[in-house]
């Protein structure tokens, strides 16, 4: 479970663009993760979308399309979404 922190923070960072764009529907996010170590554990692609899913799950977002691309660094960033 120490991949939820991670998904917890950037599915905030997912509605508030939404808020940003005046957004009712998020179908998309793309997001690029480096080695994030939580709880001394390397945070996993499948686990973060897992996660960010359940999260959306009755929500503007739920049914999002994930697409996340590994990138050097110890970070995320939430380089896009896309809706309506």
């Amino acid at each position: 479970m120490h991949d939820f922190h991670v998904a917890d923070l950037i599915y905030r960072a997912i509605l508030k663009e939404a808020e940003n764009h005046e957004l009712q529907k998020v179908t998309k996010a793309i997001i690029e993760l480096g080695s994030i170590i939580e709880h001394g554990e390397t945070v996993q692609p499948e686990n973060l979308e897992f996660n960010i899913k359940m999260l959306a799950e009755g929500d503007i977002a739920s049914g999002l399309e994930i697409s996340i691309v590994e990138s050097s660094g110890n970070d995320w960033v939430l380089k896009e979404i896309e809706g309506d």
